[in-house]
This record gives C-alpha cells, structure tokens and sequence, in this order.
C-alpha cells in the first residue's frame, strides 16, 4: 500500500494558506455560460446555503449543506477535508471551518480528498486549491476533470476544469495517509455511483466516507456514462458494510450521517429492487412496461422521496440489468 508522508505532502501543498481566494461570485460570473444548467442552478442556491456543522469522532466533523457531505479533520498538519462542495458556499464554508478550529499555526486549508470527479464534490476545488490545500483523488476524478465529460442521464456535459481545480496528487488502487496523528485510508472501488469512487476511513476514529456510493435513505444515482452501475452499487455497499467496525460512523455522499444498521438497510433495498427489476427484463418488459409494473412499490415510500424518484431508480437499474 503507498504512503503519502507528511513531509511530501507538506511539500507539495502552496504556501497560500493566507492568500486571497477568489470571490464566489466572480467565479460564478466567469463559468455560468460554460457549465450546464445544473451547476448554474446549484451554485445559485448554495451562494446562500445554510451550512450545518455535526461533529463526530475523534475530532472529526461533517459540513452539509454545500453539495455532498464534507468531512474536516483539523490539526497540526492543517485541516485535511474530504470533498469541497458548491464553490459559491465558499463564505459559509470558511466561517464553518474558522468555527471548526480558527489556530493562526493551524492552516485553514492543507489537503484536499476528492471522492469522485462529481461537480457537487469538487465544484470547490478552485478556492480550496487556492487557499492552500493539495488535491488528492483518484487516477479517474483527475481524468474526468481535465477533458469535456458528458453526464448521460442529466444530458450534461461538463467542460475540463481550470487547472488549479485538477488534483496533482492521485492514486490507482490504496494509498495511506498519516496526518494530524491519524492514520488515513484510502480505497478505490470498482466502478459503483462512477469510476472514480473512492472510500475514506479515518481509521483511529473509526469514522468512513463513502462517498456516493452511499445515499443514506433516499434511491441512490449512478452514472453509467462514467462507469455506474446497480451492481457496483451493491457491491460498493458490501465493501462499506466490511470497513471499520460494527461501531463505524458512516458519513454518506448525501444524507445524514449514519452507522452500518442502516448501511444494511440499504444493501437490502438495493439487493431487492434490482432482482425485481431484472426479472421483468428477463421476461422481455420493456422499460416503460417495467416502470408501470412499479417493482419498487415496496421501497418507494421510505426511499423514493429524493431526488431520484421512482421512475428514474427504475431506469438505472432497468440499464445496468
């Protein structure tokens, strides 16, 4: 398994910890005719986002309201985040992390973890970028940022990202870290929510971020254009279900923070949902035909509430199958 040690990392991290970030709004302004519709219409909404801050264990705390789930883990090595965000929550995700630990020796801002390439996770990544923090990610995120992406199921297409947005810092399979007197790993999964997931367990705290191959209570989506698929999905939840301990805090990519009962819950949603599903393709349904035989009737009222609706869980299944 790779290290990344502390002295590399502290290396290759800018001295910026106090430079000027930029305004939320100018970069709003700059890219808001080169992005799709989607990211426009979030960064409008998280410009005034209410940031929630939940701390956890062993120092750990979760931001929402910025996107996905942000996990923050201060100390002396400066504050190492996991995800950063829609980039116009910039204010509010700066106050939240003053609030977190505002110590002049302990940078705002020191490493960034991308767990997948998703705009929602990595919207931020200029500012942060900027403010000091080192990006790591997987081999996959940085290949999705850097060239014109397309999003099949949103019918978007992402232009590359500026270069300061790019991680400089990747991996293809594990990789450790050890910073702030923990120890942190990193896993890639095969291809889940994309192919670019990565899991991270701080594994003193015994506290994982899944990412979103984790959608904690509602449907979850995945991206075939880059690789999602069901089965990737159930499988990513066995790999969630064997970190850690049975004690495990699991901060998922969107929804509340949660442990592994309802990690359980999940799997065996997933698991039923797409028998369901497979089985009236295998029939020779159509997926019209397979959507009005509504398979996940009995999921649909705990689960179906997200953005993911019925109709569409059904679909990404229905084409993963």
């Amino acid at each position: 398994m790779n290290q990344i040690s502390r002295r590399r990392f502290l290396a290759t991290t800018s001295l910026a910890a106090t430079a000027a970030w930029f305004d939320p709004r100018t970069l709003y302004a700059q890219a808001s005719t080169e992005v799709p519709a989607m990211v426009t219409q979030a960064r409008v909404g998280a410009a005034t986002a209410k940031i929630t801050t939940q701390k956890l264990r062993g120092n750990i705390s979760v931001l929402m309201g910025s996107g996905g789930n942000i996990a923050v883990l201060p100390g002396a090595d400066g504050k190492i985040l996991v995800d950063s965000g829609i980039s116009t929550s910039q204010p509010q995700l700066q106050e939240a992390l003053n609030a977190i630990s505002a110590n002049p020796n302990n940078p705002a801002l020191a490493h960034l973890i991308n767990s997948h390439w998703h705009y929602d996770h990595t919207d931020g990544n200029l500012w942060m970028h900027t403010a000091g923090a080192t990006i790591l990610a997987h081999e996959n995120t940085k290949a999705h940022l850097s060239t014109t992406t397309t999003m099949t199921a949103r019918k978007a297409t992402f232009p590359p990202s500026p270069a300061g947005a790019i991680p400089t810092l990747t991996f293809a399979d594990k990789h450790t870290l050890k910073l702030n007197g923990t120890t942190i790993l990193l896993a890639h999964y095969s291809p889940a929510h994309t192919d670019s997931d990565i899991s991270i367990l701080f594994a003193d705290a015994d506290v994982l971020h899944t990412g979103d191959t984790w959608f904690n209570g509602n449907y979850p989506f995945f991206d075939a254009s880059t690789g999602g698929n069901i089965d990737g999905m159930i499988a990513a939840t066995k790999t969630n279900l064997a970190a850690g301990t049975q004690d495990t805090i699991v901060i998922p990519g969107h929804g509340p923070v949660g442990n592994k009962t309802q990690l359980q819950a999940t799997l065996d949603m997933l698991t039923a949902t797409r028998e369901s599903v497979a089985k009236l393709k295998g029939q020779g349904k159509t997926l019209e035909e397979t959507i009005a035989a509504t398979p996940t009737a009995a999921y649909d009222e705990k689960w179906g509430k997200g953005f993911i609706n019925p109709p569409t869980y059904i679909t990404l299944v229905y084409q993963g199958v």
